[in-house]
This record gives structure tokens, C-alpha cells and sequence, in this order.
């Protein structure tokens, strides 16, 4: 079952759109992830996490994962180097123009999965605007927000992800080990950060993550395993696809859909 917008012919999307299928469109960034890890991580998760929700989706519905953001909000690792970043105002052009053409291809369902924190306060305004310029329900979720407490049964010593730490350097130990630098994994600590609360302004002002870690790590990246990659990889595909086939965000499941919680 091929899943991947840019897989697939004009004319299979039309039949999938023809179909009612659910459109997940990955974003991330391109930045900085310490000494050991690339610089695309946050773009290679989310669409991975896309990809495995698609595939359990299409069990039931069908579901395209269309071509991922890499670029995002990211001013706040420029410090390090090897970080892209756009200004809100151009990525909030570029999402519309991307949602308008996934609308205008005859698809409906559409749900922007984010996988870098630093997108995560702009898309909720987006989201917001995008769904009144567009007249369309556009819904937003950041993939490592859709498993609640779940991540922390899994990693050694942290509750949730943090910036190339010990669940960031797991997932890509599980999906692509050779780009992890392995020789520079003993460098790849730092302190244990709440980056929701680090990316609010603190007296008006948004500090660049330079001035919370040395390293442009948060947690402990050590303590990554390619089995704890794979099971944070699960949780989260699961918990997404558990959401759109019960429906959400587009209300009640419709006759002969699943309604898992």
C-alpha cells in the first residue's frame, strides 16, 4: 500500500481524494542537534511518525502522508550553526500555499503534524487563520504532544522529548543508525530543560537556546537505544492514529469507521 504523496500518480490521488482519504502533512526544521546527531532530525521524525500512523490509518481509511515542511521557526539554535529558519510571517505563507494546493488536488481532511517545538506556538496561531483564509478545517497536532505520559515508561531518566536527547537520538537510532554519530555520543548531554516554558518570553524577550546548553543538547543522549526508538516511534504513531480514526478533529466518526479511544 503506497502511502506517500510523491509516490503516487495525479491520477491515484485523485481516486484517494475521490475517496475521503486523510492528508497528513509532516513539518519540522532543519537545525542544529548537538555534536551527534544531523541536522534534519525533526523533519525525519515527523514524517516518520506520519508514515506508520498512515499505514495503521489505511487499514481501515484511506490516508497520504504528502511531501514534509523541512524548513520551520527555528531562530533560537542559530547560535550553533546548521540551522534554516523562516520568519512567521513566510511560513505562514508557505503552509497556506501548501494546504491550498492539498485542497485544491479534492482533499478535505487535512492535519498538519509538527515535530519541532519551536513550531508549536506559531502553528497555533496559523492554524487559527489558515482555516478562515482557506474555509477549511485545517488541524494541527505536534506528534510528541499526542501520547501524554507514555514516552516516560519508556526512556531512563525524562518524562518527554527533549532537544537531541536520550528519545530524539533513540528514534534516529531505530530509523536511520548511520546518521548517528556514535564517537560523539559522550558529548551529546546537557542540561534537563522545560522547553515549553523556555520557548515562552521571559521578561518579554525569547532567549536562543545557547543560553541554557553549552553542547545544544537537552537530557541525556547516552542513554539512547534503537529499542527505546522504536517503542517512542510506535507510541507515537499510535496515539495519532488512534485520534483521526475516531474522528477527530473533524467530529464524529462517520458509519464503518473505528472508534478506539
Amino acid at each position: 500500500m503506497e502511502i506517500f504523496w510523491n509516490r503516487l500518480t495525479a491520477p491515484e490521488l485523485r481516486l484517494l481524494a475521490e475517496e475521503d482519504a486523510i492528508v497528513l502533512l509532516p513539518v519540522g526544521s532543519t537545525e542544529q542537534h548537538g555534536p551527534h546527531l544531523p541536522t534534519g532530525v525533526d523533519h525525519f521524525l515527523a514524517t516518520e511518525v506520519c508514515r506508520r500512523a498512515a499505514l495503521t490509518v489505511g487499514t481501515e481509511r484511506p490516508a497520504v502522508v504528502a511531501p514534509g515542511l523541512w524548513c520551520g521557526l527555528a531562530d533560537h539554535h542559530l547560535a550553533f550553526g546548521g540551522t534554516f529558519t523562516l520568519s512567521l510571517g513566510t511560513y505562514h505563507a508557505v503552509l497556506r500555499d501548501l494546504c491550498r494546493s492539498i485542497l485544491g488536488a479534492g482533499f478535505s481532511r487535512l492535519v498538519i503534524v509538527n515535530g519541532h517545538g519551536g513550531n508549536v506556538m506559531g502553528l497555533a496561531a496559523i492554524a487559527t487563520e489558515l482555516t478562515r483564509e482557506l474555509q477549511a478545517p485545517i488541524a494541527t497536532t505536534s506528534y510528541f504532544l499526542e501520547a501524554g505520559g507514555g514516552a516516560a515508561r519508556i526512556m531512563q531518566d525524562q518524562d518527554d522529548l527533549m532537544h537531541a536527547g536520550e528519545g530524539e537520538t533513540a528514534m534516529i537510532m531505530a530509523i536511520a543508525p548511520d546518521l548517528v554519530r556514535g564517537d560523539r555520543l559522550a558529548e551529546a548531554h546537557g542540561p534537563r530543560l522545560d522547553l515549553a516554558r523556555m520557548l515562552r518570553p521571559a521578561l518579554g524577550r525569547v532567549q536562543g537556546f545557547d543560553a541554557f546548553t553549552t553542547s545544544g543538547v537537552a537530557g541525556d543522549a547516552r542513554r539512547a537505544t534503537a529499542e527505546k526508538g522504536e517503542a517512542l516511534l510506535e507510541l507515537y504513531a499510535g496515539a495519532l492514529a488512534r485520534r483521526l480514526l475516531a474522528g477527530e478533529p473533524w467530529g464524529r466518526p462517520e458509519p464503518g469507521h473505528s472508534e478506539k479511544s
